[in-house]
């Protein structure tokens, strides 16, 4: 038995606890060192001599996913369409899928390169930023918007691995190109002396890396997955089938992103109203994004466990193993609840030295410092708390696309999360303008948004047993009449 074959799980028979911890474990490793590469950016780029450089890089985040998520959640789609075609062991069409993928994810990630350079300034400008602030970020966005292509290949190849089974691949690309980024980072701040264009270039290069690696992986697969430039295409059913999953699931994540740009902004209006445009730092911009940041993490590891949930809902859904997925559920549930549990306990315990990480730390009574302390602190607070729900409504959500029903999980997700944010922000925030009040509208959102994907789930997984009922009540009376 080869290597390649023992990665592979068989997601449609036996027990499955056992196996969704062996898929979502090096798969949370992997995402994990994904995050690190933009945190990697902003601890490394905090021992600059530019105060607002851990500021500038935390206002672009919003922005980058909006632009980037819509090309990402076809890489959703490309992992549900190549995991159902190979629960239903039709190679052929897991090759014509593959090879779709790798090519669209290419072409999307020059368009996300030509938009991050023309609209980067104008964009980060609506948002409230200006001078300084304004400058480094459109500076940091322009330089890591050039190496969108790479992310996207590297994301692509990412989901094609994942769909068979294999988390371990991509854990050991992904920690060799991070542990580049990291030295990249080091080098180009504290020996050139750059600051935020230094670490966005070594975020590029270390795409460049892991692309090249994961892509030379592919082609050494044994599997239907093996890919070959030869067999580069635009498969016209292959396409259909991941835009329909993947479309939607990417407006899905550039929506959330919209709202929170909004909530940035009225972030950047407390800190005016606080200190003034013109103080020597941005500290609540600097504090909001260091939280983010450490949110981050918490948010990568629970979204293994979405990832988790599409994989092996697909598969079972491909298998016409309909009833396996209720006990997948069981288990995302149950298992997600334990890592938000663990990641958001471990941050708030240990938030002093981790905030530090990110040059915020407690100052005198009043100071800049202990302002940006202070709203990290707030939000981690705030959100750590309820992050089960969050967790829950990932989970939620991942079941619903791996059913095949991505346009309904876009729209539970938007109803529930984007829109009510946005609609909070616009009244209550506007009547009780404080960090407060921005800071719980997530949670709130969360739950209501878990709820409402645990219902659709159920209702739609009662759908299919229902129809696989009535389809096996058929063949049994065909058999009786001959």
């Amino acid at each position: 038995m080869t290597l390649t074959k023992k990665k592979e799980l068989n997601m449609t028979e036996g027990p499955l606890l056992g196996k969704i911890v062996a898929f979502f474990l090096p798969l949370m490793a992997t995402n994990l060192l994904q995050t690190l590469y933009n945190a990697a950016d902003m601890m490394v780029v905090g021992l600059s001599s530019e105060p607002d450089a851990v500021g500038a890089i935390g206002m672009t985040g919003a922005f980058v996913n909006l632009v980037l998520n819509v090309f990402m959640g076809f890489a959703t789609g490309a992992n549900v369409v190549v995991a159902r075609h190979l629960g239903a062991r039709d190679d052929e069409r897991v090759s014509r899928a593959t090879h779709t993928a790798i090519l669209l994810s290419v072409l999307l990630g020059v368009v996300g390169t030509m938009l991050g350079f023309f609209i980067s300034r104008p964009v980060l400008g609506l948002m409230g930023a200006e001078g300084k602030l304004l400058d480094l970020a459109t500076t940091y966005t322009i330089i890591y918007f050039a190496g969108a292509p790479f992310l996207a290949l590297t994301n692509y190849c990412i989901a094609i691995l994942r769909a068979k089974g294999d988390t371990q691949t991509p854990l050991y690309v992904l920690a060799l190109a991070g542990l580049g980024n990291v030295v990249l980072n080091l080098f180009f701040v504290l020996v050139v002396g750059l600051s935020v264009e230094g670490v966005a270039l070594a975020t590029a290069l270390s795409n460049v890396i892991s692309a090249a690696i994961l892509l030379w992986r592919l082609m050494r697969d044994e599997g239907a997955c093996k890919f070959s430039f030869r067999r580069l295409c635009m498969d016209r059913a292959s396409l259909r089938q991941i835009v329909y999953i993947g479309l939607p699931a990417g407006l899905q994540g550039s929506l959330f992103s919209l709202s929170n740009m909004v909530i940035q902004s009225s972030i950047l209006q407390v800190n005016n109203a606080l200190v003034g445009a013109d103080a020597a730092f941005a500290p609540v911009v600097k504090g909001n994004a260091a939280a983010s940041n450490l949110e981050g993490f918490a948010y990568t590891a629970t979204n293994s466990l979405y990832q988790a949930a599409i994989t092996f809902t697909s598969q079972n859904v491909g298998a016409a193993k309909y009833e396996r997925v209720k006990r997948v559920m069981g288990c995302c549930y149950f298992l997600t609840f334990l890592v938000a549990v663990t990641f958001s306990s471990a941050l708030i315990l240990l938030r002093t030295p981790l905030l530090a990480l990110y040059d915020v730390h407690p100052g005198a009574a009043g100071s800049l410092d202990q302002i940006a302390y202070e709203t990290a602190v707030k939000k981690m607070m705030i959100m750590f708390t309820l992050y089960f729900s969050l967790a829950f409504m990932e989970v939620g959500s991942g079941v619903v696309r791996g059913l095949g029903k991505s346009v309904a999980s876009t729209v539970v997700s938007l109803l529930g999360a984007c829109v009510f944010r946005v609609v909070w922000i616009s009244t209550v925030f506007r009547a009780v303008p404080t960090l407060d009040v921005i800071y719980w509208s997530y949670p709130i959102s969360w739950g209501l948004t878990a709820l409402a994907h645990f219902v659709i789930s159920c209702i739609f997984l009662r759908h299919y047993l229902k129809t696989r009922k009535s389809e096996v009540e058929l063949l049994h009376s065909l058999e009786l009449k001959h």
